[in-house]
């Protein structure tokens, strides 16, 4: 493989499945992933992790921190500042109480994964520091979801800083794939005071890197990577602070990308409509 595209081997075959009627999708579950940027001498970075080569799925690809979305913060009454449900609702495509959750699951996962919160005590405000035994008990309470969102916003007395996201892509996960993700991905910039970590049970290595270089590292098949993380580190590219692509998020395409494959000639061939670069042409069996 000449670049460092995560392609794993038993797609081919649950593509045939699907394509044959032997194979069912599975309707995708809401999730959120956030690239954290900086400003740095030589330009903006992001902060990526490597997921463990031990994982199930996308062992030893590189990533942003994100997870899924926890229903429980659909309809809590959550401590809110920025944009108003209603404007998010517009933005990501949803009614106001799923926005409401995937915006709580961008903040809540940056911080469970990275260490960074993007709440304060106030509406202009933002914590500066996340150390220490209790806030590490709160974020373990967070991961084994014993905690809401909501119940750690209200006993911290923090508000939610909804106003330093910007949604910047959506993209689905393949039909055939058995675990499927309805993933949103944002932007933010890292907060003054706050140090990214890898608090992720899920990552054995954290970087902060300038997206051209992450992106260049995939090309000469150094770093392995998922379709989406490639694609939005090549949208980050011309922006050179971590708030030109902040004030930029509003004109991102939030269209959902769903790859499809189809049977043409010999081959099976998957694309993601819009993203040339990723289609893969799969000799059949009996080809």
């Amino acid at each position: 493989m000449s670049n460092g595209q995560w392609y794993p081997p038993e797609w081919p075959d649950r593509i045939r499945a699907l394509a044959s009627g032997e194979l069912t999708a599975v309707k995708p579950k809401r999730a959120a992933t956030v690239m954290l940027l900086r400003d740095t001498a030589d330009g903006v970075a992001v902060h990526m992790l490597r997921r463990r080569a031990s994982m199930a799925f996308a062992g030893g690809a590189y990533a942003y921190p994100g997870g899924g979305v926890d229903p429980r913060d659909d309809d809590r009454l959550v401590r809110w500042a920025g944009p108003t449900l209603k404007t998010w609702a517009s933005r990501l495509g949803t009614g106001t109480s799923e926005a409401q959750a995937i915006v709580c699951a961008a903040v809540q996962e940056t911080y469970e994964e990275a260490g960074v919160l993007l709440a304060g005590p106030t509406p202009d405000t933002v914590v500066g520091d996340t150390t220490g035994d209790d806030w590490e008990a709160d974020r373990q309470a967070l991961v084994a979801r014993e905690l809401s969102f909501a119940d750690f916003l209200d006993r911290r007395g923090l508000v939610l800083r909804s106003d330093l996201l910007g949604a910047w892509a959506r993209w689905i996960t393949p039909e055939f794939e058995p675990r499927r993700y309805d993933t949103w991905f944002f932007v933010a910039a890292l907060p003054e005071g706050q140090r990214t970590r890898n608090a992720s049970t899920e990552a054995d290595r954290t970087v902060w890197i300038r997206p051209e270089a992450a992106a260049a590292g995939y090309d000469q098949g150094e770093l392995l990577m998922m379709p989406p993380t490639v694609s939005t580190l090549r949208t980050l590219q011309p922006y050179g602070s971590a708030s030109e692509a902040l004030a930029a998020a509003g004109e991102q395409d939030l269209t959902p990308v769903l790859a499809t494959a189809r049977l043409e000639g010999g081959e099976l061939v998957l694309s993601w409509p819009g993203h040339d670069e990723f289609t893969k042409h799969i000799p059949t069996r009996d080809a």
